[in-house]
């Protein structure tokens, strides 16, 4: 019987890693490009979630999880001079479901790829996502809960 409140969408894993970190810890949601296997052999939980987008996870982590505010807490990577032209309408959505959740603009903070990769790989957890939008990744540092 699943547990009241807890949206379906969190998986045993990711509901167990969501819990089990502190203040401070990062969980990434990782696009379906993401190397994610590869970075957690060295150090982060791989958590797969391949049939889900970005978006709908974002939104049902941010019900459980409270960010960090005493710092930044939430990253994206930041394009890459050749895909300078490219557009990327997912980051109006996370800046929405994130102003939603916090009720207040949350500031997301663009990192260099290789410098997101580095910070991927002291993250707590990486969550591997069916998101195909490309720079679709996005890290979250937890707070303390009120």
């Amino acid at each position: 019987m699943p547990l009241k409140e807890i949206p379906s969408i969190i998986s045993p894993a990711l509901l167990h890693a969501l819990a089990a970190m502190g203040h401070g810890d990062e969980i990434v949601l990782a696009d379906a490009h993401f190397p994610t296997s590869s970075i957690c052999r060295r150090g982060p939980i791989e958590i797969r979630a391949d049939g889900h987008k970005i978006p709908e996870l974002l939104k049902a982590i941010l019900q459980l999880f409270p960010l960090d505010t005493y710092e930044d807490s939430v990253f994206v990577m930041k394009k890459t001079d050749e895909d300078k032209n490219l557009l990327l309408p997912h980051l109006a959505e996370y800046e929405k479901i994130l102003s939603e959740a916090e009720n207040k603009c949350m500031k997301m903070i663009e990192v260099e790829r290789f410098a997101f990769y580095e910070q991927a790989k002291r993250a707590y957890a990486i969550v591997h996502t069916g998101e195909m939008a490309k720079y679709g990744n996005i890290i979250l540092k937890k707070g303390l809960a009120l």
